[in-house]
């Protein structure tokens, strides 16, 4: 598996938008009755990497779009400890939504099982059709690719995240479905524009900071699950460590780590927390980190402190930004795998 995979599917992520948010919203309508989705109070957003990643960053979604409280969280963490605070006589009102795209993760399908003992109804959000995920949950919408092929997971990731928006969509006021369908159809092109723009800066970029050991990738609120699937993709890609963290939490931890040219990328979105990432940058800067900032390319809060701008063009609700921010990390993962002369997972490295 070489990189240039990774720059492909990078490249086929605006198609893939354009061409299955329709598919996969008429899955989501058949999934369960109206009445049945009326009930839904909380939502257990559960997966294992990548899967977990998009949990993470649909969360808001869940709350503002769809009315109901969210809980993400790791497929191990649910299955020992978050299933056992829902009980049998309550559970009804409670959906538990387990992601993985192979279909086969066992902490998963542990998950799905976990919460049918405990008595609340189950959606399996898979790639997968017939997998094990499927065969436990109560009810599956199936976000499956044309053409896949093997890669660390890039067009997936963004089929999971679609996929939840609008089951998300689906629990919210029905007045609007329509419309906020919309607004992630239309994001197609600027997430074509956005490829575009950086594709050579993130060459650059990843020319730049190739010399680092490690990289700590930051956002809040749904950027905080972009930056847990850009850190991914660093690691899986290149074998680079890199950490994704939320913004206040950098500045109480990891800003004291070594070493101080450290390079740090800020995931900035237009939203509630585009102030505090500037801060951070300009915190960051001042203590020589090399800052990179993912942001809106009008947008002018961060670039007076930072070393590079991965510019994001377009502009859509912090809910959705999730769509939009997320290419850069596949392109830089991949140029830093082809400067470094790795292959993903290893797969350059004998095995023992």
């Amino acid at each position: 598996m070489e990189p240039e995979v990774m720059i492909r599917q990078v490249e086929g992520l605006a198609g893939d938008l354009r061409t299955l948010t329709g598919r996969f919203e008429r899955r989501v309508d058949d999934l369960m009755a109206p009445a049945r989705w009326a009930e839904v109070r909380r939502v257990y957003l559960t997966g294992d990497g990548d899967s977990y990643h998009a949990a993470r960053a649909t969360e808001m979604a869940f709350e503002s779009i769809g009315g109901a409280d969210c809980a993400p969280m790791s497929a191990l963490r649910f299955v020992r400890y978050g299933a056992e605070w829902m009980r049998p006589t309550g559970a009804r009102d409670t959906l538990v939504i387990a992601i993985s795209a192979s279909g086969r993760t066992e902490q998963a399908v542990a998950a799905l099982r976990a919460a049918r003992r405990h008595g609340a109804p189950t959606v399996a959000v898979t790639g997968t059709p017939g997998s094990a995920v499927t065969r436990v949950a109560d009810h599956t919408l199936l976000v499956d690719l044309p053409d896949p092929e093997p890669s660390p997971g890039i067009r997936t990731y963004q089929a999971s995240v679609l996929g939840l928006l609008l089951i998300a969509i689906q629990l919210g006021e029905a007045h609007r479905a329509d419309a906020l369908r919309g607004e992630l159809v239309a994001l197609a092109d600027p997430v074509r524009t956005t490829v575009q723009a950086i594709g050579q800066r993130c060459r650059q970029v990843a020319d730049v900071i190739a010399d680092a050991p490690v990289m700590v990738m930051t956002g809040s609120g749904p950027s905080f699950g972009t930056a847990l699937f850009a850190a991914a993709k660093v690691i899986e890609a290149s074998g680079v460590f890199a950490a994704g963290q939320d913004l206040e939490e950098w500045c109480h931890v990891e800003r004291f780590a070594h070493p101080s040219d450290m390079p740090l990328f800020v995931i900035a979105p237009p939203g509630r927390s585009l102030d505090r990432a500037a801060g951070l940058a300009a915190q960051a800067h001042e203590l020589g980190r090399r800052v990179i900032a993912v942001t809106h390319h009008e947008d002018t809060a961060l670039t007076g402190h930072t070393d590079a701008v991965l510019p994001v063009h377009g502009r859509t609700r912090e809910e959705f930004t999730p769509l939009l921010y997320h290419p850069f990390a596949s392109h830089v993962a991949a140029h830093l795998a082809r400067r470094l002369g790795r292959l993903p997972f290893q797969a350059d490295l004998p095995r023992r």
